[in-house]
């Protein structure tokens, strides 16, 4: 299996195979963002998009993005989904390397609470707790 980033001029090409991997992660999600939401901030290099690919199929696709915080860079993994995650997994460290390459001083992930059993040397800073107020609308 190989992992890398993807080009955003490549984008438009692998499109239709990364977007069903990326559907998955909206049923984990709080309703922030549409698969295709993040079309055109990856075509744009606003985002960035990564793919795990192994005899020419895309296993996994993770989406990060750069968030410049007033005191340091950080990027932060948006979506990550796949398959055989013990094969693309252990790649992580491209993210970090490319991360480092760009000014981040450290990585951020949304993702649910399970992914600190996979992500070991991760520590949970903070929980972002959310409340629905469309209930309120009228």
């Amino acid at each position: 299996m190989k992992a890398h980033i993807v080009q955003p001029e490549d984008i438009a090409y692998i499109w239709e195979e990364v977007a069903p991997l990326l559907e998955r992660v909206k049923e984990h999600s709080e309703g922030e963002l549409e698969t295709d939401d993040f079309l055109e901030p990856l075509t744009h290099g606003d985002m960035q998009l990564w793919t795990a690919i192994k005899n020419n199929e895309i296993m996994a696709s993770m989406v990060t993005q750069i968030v410049p915080y007033p005191r340091k860079r950080v990027l932060r993994i948006i979506s990550i989904a796949g398959e055989e995650m013990d094969g693309w997994i252990k790649y992580l460290h491209l993210i970090e390397d490319w991360a480092l390459s760009v000014g981040c001083t450290s990585l951020e992930c949304w993702g649910r609470k399970g992914w600190l059993k996979i992500l070991r040397d991760w520590k949970c800073s903070y929980h972002i707790l959310t409340k629905d107020l469309t209930a309120r609308m009228h």
